[in-house]
């Protein structure tokens, strides 16, 4: 029996309390639509810890907003988990 490779997961760990959630949400809806066939999916993550706002791909971190002392760019953030995921990828206006 052939096994089959899982596609990468990725989680957005972000704070509620600070009201991330729906900043977070559209992320995971540009990450999904972009990357329609490499994700497995995204999960969004309510942090303990105020101030957290974070993406991992498959555990690994990708971005850190405490370390950045920023929010990522969509553009920045689909580069990101494009090298990650599928480095080959053409990512169109977004490679701009």
């Amino acid at each position: 029996m052939m096994m089959i490779e899982s596609k990468p997961l990725i989680e957005i760990e972000y704070c509620p309390k600070c009201g991330w959630l729906l900043r977070s949400a559209y992320m995971a809806q540009e990450l999904l639509n972009t990357f329609v066939d490499e994700l497995r999916g995204v999960t969004l993550i309510p942090s303990e810890i105020g101030g957290t706002f974070t993406v991992k791909v498959d555990g690994s971190l990708i971005f850190d907003r405490q370390q950045m002392q920023r929010f990522p760019e969509i553009k920045e953030l689909k580069k990101l988990v494009r090298d990650a995921v599928s480095p080959d990828k053409d990512l169109g206006h977004s490679e701009k």
